[in-house]
């Protein structure tokens, strides 16, 4: 199979699938914001609602953090100045009448357990109920292991038109591939 052969086969797979944009690789606060501006003009230019796009901007932004700060893959180094690259996938697409955004990262194993309770608790919630628990969490004091004020998990169920989606995958004895789904 030729080159061109085999990544036009993953081009029409991620076509099928209805995905419109995808990045996959490492990501820093300057590529969520380049990837961010560049999702919004292409939602723009397809006539999409404005507040459809504000929404599926939200939730991009809010999942390209979580793997910004708790991908379990990342570089560190110092060019002059810190640097730190999370690695991650996050893919924006359509099915049916409504948009969809998917974020994909490595997380260690001991963490897995927690972040799949709290998933559970929130794709468990009705809207009322979400909102309610948002107001909670924004009074609660930052956990200490928190690298935000963990609500942004919160606040993509909140904006999400349907209970989020969310998996696990066991790689090694270490880490486990964590996805998250959310509609718009």
């Amino acid at each position: 199979m030729s080159i061109a052969t085999e990544y036009f086969a993953f081009h029409r797979q991620l076509q099928e699938r209805g995905v419109v944009f995808s990045f996959v690789g490492y990501l820093s606060e300057g590529i969520l914001f380049s990837l961010g501006e560049a999702l919004k003009q292409k939602m723009s230019l397809e006539d999409a609602d404005s507040r459809v796009i504000k929404r599926v901007f939200s939730i991009f932004v809010e999942q390209v953090q979580n793997i910004i700060r708790y991908s379990a893959e990342r570089v560190e180094g110092d060019l002059g100045k810190p640097v730190e690259l999370s690695s991650g996938m996050v893919v924006v697409g359509r099915e049916r009448d409504r948009f969809f955004v998917v974020c994909g990262n490595m997380v260690r194993r001991d963490e897995a357990a927690e972040l799949q309770r709290r998933l559970e608790q929130l794709a468990s919630m009705d809207k009322d109920s979400l909102k309610s628990y948002y107001r909670e969490r924004l009074r609660a004091p930052v956990e200490d292991d928190s690298r935000g004020g963990n609500i942004g998990l919160i606040e993509i169920a909140r904006r999400s038109t349907d209970p989020i989606e969310f998996g696990f995958v066991e790689v090694t004895e270490a880490r486990s591939f964590f996805c998250l789904k959310a509609y718009i």
